[in-house]
Order: structure tokens, then C-alpha cells, then sequence
């Protein structure tokens, strides 16, 4: 469940911030008729990552044997890869986000386009959401029960979707640059987990060598067992943690956690994320 709930929560966020900007910024040029407009793009963008996650899932589970081990090692590293850039882009893009945003708001309202407007949420959603679906496969293929990762990835999307809404209303509770920093860090971590998942799966069908395949084997003390005890399944989920883990696997996790994790920390020590699109009373009409 909490590795559902992290990237689901981030990935959300993202997506909910960026309708959140769209609309708080027709909002102020008194162009709230074109809301429906931005819904009907969010809307669509979610249902077509709906069906392509469905789709995919659908043909990952069909998979047995060696090729299924290959998909997952593929799929991990794969999602590692794009996590590592989703969080470095954000942190560079940032402070140009809002303005972007407002800038094609603006040209779609003077050239009265509203599937422009439309087609603004519909690919920053459909992102996100694509994503999302290769994160929460990454995470549950090759599980026996895949119901906590999307039952925590539910519980993330729903509060993505009320800071969203505070972020909307102007609220400045919600510091984002924390929000992000934090979330940035456990995102490093999952993905590490997902490294050295790829390096496991890789090591079963036998591309990879290994000098010590069991550096430590804690398999009989419950609550570091992923299959006995929450307590492991929450380790494993959200840390890549394993019991009985091959010396490549480690090192391979601390080899991509802590230079990826330096530089991150580095790079947004002092990064202003987005701030929350606070709605003027004035309406700006000079672009309506």
C-alpha cells in the first residue's frame, strides 16, 4: 500500500496542480465558462490512462516463466529510469511551470480555441496518468496481491486531489516545496528498490552473475518478512527491502541511492516549486 500511495500521491499532485493553475487562471481572466471545457480534457485523459493501464496489466499477467521475469526486470528499471527523470524535471521546470501554463491559456482564449484549453489538461493528465499505470505495474507485477498497492494508489490520488483543491482556493498552508522535496526523496528510494528488483529478475534468468547470491538471510524473523508479517510487506513495498537480498542487488541499491539522492537534495535546496495560483478579485480582461 505506501508505495502505491507515495507515487500515486506525487504523480496526482502533479496533475492536480497543474488543472488547479489552468483553472485558477481562467478564473481570473473571467473566463470560468471555459471550466467544463478543462474538465471534459481531464476527464478523457483519465479514462484513456484507465484503459491503458487495464490493457497492460492485462497482458503483463498473461506472461509465465523466464518471460515474465524479463518483463519485470525490464519494467523496473524502465520505471526507475522515468521516475529519476520525473523528479529532476520537476525540480528544474518548477518555477517556469505556472507561467508556461498561463502563456498557452492565453493564446488558446485569443485565438477562441476551447479544445486547446481542453487539450492543456488532456495531455499534462494523460502524462501523469501513463505514468502512474507503468509505477503501479512496476509494483505489483510478480506480487501475489496487488489490492494494497491500489487501494494505497486510491487513497494517494484522493488527497493529490484535495491539496489540489487548496492549491486552487490560494490556500499557503500548503508549502510545496516541502511537499515535493519529501515525496522527492521517498520517490529515490522506491525507485533504488526498483533497481535492485531489475538486477533480481535479471539474476533469475541467469544474465547476471552473482558472487554471493544471499549476502544475509533474515527470512526467519517475521517482521523483516515481506510474506509474513505487514511490517516486511511495508519495508519491501516502499524500500525495495528483501530478506535474503544477493550482494549485486545491494549494491546495486546504494550505488543509485546515494548519488541520485545528493544530487536531488542539492538541486532543490533552495528551488522554489510552483506556488499556489492565488485568484485576484479583478478579472484580467485584456486577453478575454
Amino acid at each position: 500500500m505506501s508505495s502505491g500511495l507515495v507515487v500515486m500521491l506525487r504523480e496526482g499532485l502533479e496533475a492536480a496542480l497543474i488543472v488547479a493553475i489552468v483553472l485558477a487562471y481562467l478564473k481570473r481572466l473571467d473566463r470560468e465558462r471555459d471550466f467544463r471545457t478543462v474538465w471534459l480534457g481531464t476527464a478523457a485523459a483519465i479514462v484513456v490512462s484507465l484503459l491503458v493501464g487495464v490493457i497492460v496489466f492485462a497482458a503483463v499477467g498473461e506472461l509465465e516463466g523466464k518471460a515474465e521475469a524479463l518483463t519485470e526486470g525490464i519494467i523496473a528499471f524502465t520505471a526507475a529510469g522515468v521516475l529519476t527523470w520525473m523528479i529532476f524535471w520537476m525540480g528544474r521546470q518548477a518555477r517556469m511551470i505556472k507561467g508556461d501554463l498561463q502563456a498557452k491559456v492565453d493564446a488558446a482564449v485569443r485565438k477562441g480555441a476551447p479544445m486547446a484549453l481542453a487539450g492543456i489538461a488532456f495531455i499534462a493528465v494523460l502524462r501523469e496518468g501513463i505514468e502512474s499505470a507503468l509505477f503501479m505495474l512496476s509494483t505489483t507485477v510478480g506480487e501475489k496481491s496487488s489490492t494494497g498497492a491500489f487501494v494505497g494508489g486510491l487513497i494517494g490520488s484522493g488527497i493529490a486531489a484535495g491539496i489540489g483543491y487548496l492549491v486552487y482556493r490560494g490556500s499557503r498552508k500548503v508549502n510545496l516545496r516541502v511537499f515535493f522535496r519529501v515525496t522527492g526523496v521517498l520517490i529515490i528510494v522506491f525507485a533504488a528498490g526498483l533497481v535492485s528488483k531489475g538486477i533480481h529478475e535479471f539474476q533469475e534468468l541467469g544474465s547476471f552473475g552473482t558472487v554471493s547470491e544471499h549476502l544475509f538471510d533474515v527470512s526467519s524473523v517475521s517482521a523483516l518478512n515481506p510474506d509474513a508479517s505487514t511490517a516486511g510487506e511495508f519495508l519491501k513495498g516502499l524500500f525495495g527491502w528483501s530478506p535474503n537480498p544477493s550482494l549485486e542487488m545491494l549494491a546495486a541499491y546504494f550505488a543509485y541511492l546515494i548519488p541520485i539522492g545528493f544530487s536531488f537534495l542539492r538541486m532543490t535546496r533552495k528551488v522554489p516549486f510552483v506556488a499556489a495560483p492565488i485568484v485576484e478579485k479583478e478579472a484580467v480582461t485584456s486577453a478575454a
